[in-house]
């Protein structure tokens, strides 16, 4: 984990997008927690990589024995904690953790689940049981692509394979059995432009969108506010401002 990452999330402290205002259509059904769903009972034991701020794993993630859900951030683990106190029934544990060093024994969950976040496929085999299940919703090299060919750079833009690929490469050689991979495409639309620039500037889909260019000592910002409205301009529909997404699901049995 890099400091400026960590210190980014750190400073967003949630990861609650529920102010942005969005539509989506997805071509076809596959969904995360269906699937964590599918694998699950009220005894299983899960860990949830990558939590943020616990928004999704209270409100969409099944009923389990326990689930213990970990983040990097310790200001994310704060507002999980925080939001949890609106879900009581809720068998979950929050623990800051780093998704690359995972300190639980071998062998202990039945269940590793992780969406929108950096996995160790061999560490996390170790810490499941026998014919425990991994599933795993990413994001892929081609997401936000027209957007991300405008402003020339971007979560894995160049990359020189995507990370579905990487990801499935890894959960194989890690031991894994029993591998499906899933693409996902999603039409999101916002509904202005200062909804689409919410979800950019909270989320890592552009590198570093509103830093300084020191180069030229002037805000790289006021340059690519040109580029941001050519984009709406470009993509702008009748249900709102046009974001194709390119998603990924995994599901990896030990």
């Amino acid at each position: 984990m890099q400091e400026s990452e960590y210190k980014r999330y750190e400073e967003i402290g949630n990861w609650d997008f529920s102010n942005i205002k969005y539509t989506v259509d997805q071509d076809n059904s596959w969904d995360f927690y269906k699937e964590i769903a599918k694998y699950s009972n009220k005894n299983s034991l899960i860990l949830d990589l990558g939590t943020g701020g616990g928004e999704k794993v209270l409100s969409q993630m099944p009923d389990a024995g326990m689930i213990i859900a970990t983040d990097f951030s310790s200001k994310m683990i704060e507002t999980a904690n925080k939001n949890k106190e609106k879900f009581p029934y809720k068998n979950i544990k929050f623990v800051t953790m780093d998704n690359l060093n995972i300190n639980f024994p071998n062998n202990l969950f039945d269940i590793v689940t992780a969406r929108h976040t950096i996995i160790d496929a061999k560490q996390i085999y170790n810490c499941l049981s026998d014919n425990g299940m991994l599933i795993v919703e990413g994001v892929d090299k081609y997401d936000c692509w027209d957007l991300k060919k405008l402003f020339n750079r971007g979560q894995a833009f160049k990359d020189n394979i995507s990370i579905s690929q990487k990801d499935y490469s890894d959960i194989q050689n890690a031991g894994f059995s029993e591998i499906n991979l899933q693409e996902i495409i999603q039409y999101e639309y916002y509904k202005t432009k200062d909804d689409l620039l919410a979800l950019l500037l909270k989320t890592p889909i552009l590198d570093d969108f509103s830093e300084l260019d020191l180069s030229n000592n002037i805000h790289r910002n006021q340059i690519e506010e040109e580029l941001f409205n050519k984009y709406v301009a470009n993509h702008t529909t009748d249900k709102g401002i046009e974001l194709k997404r390119v998603l990924y699901g995994i599901i990896a049995k030990k």
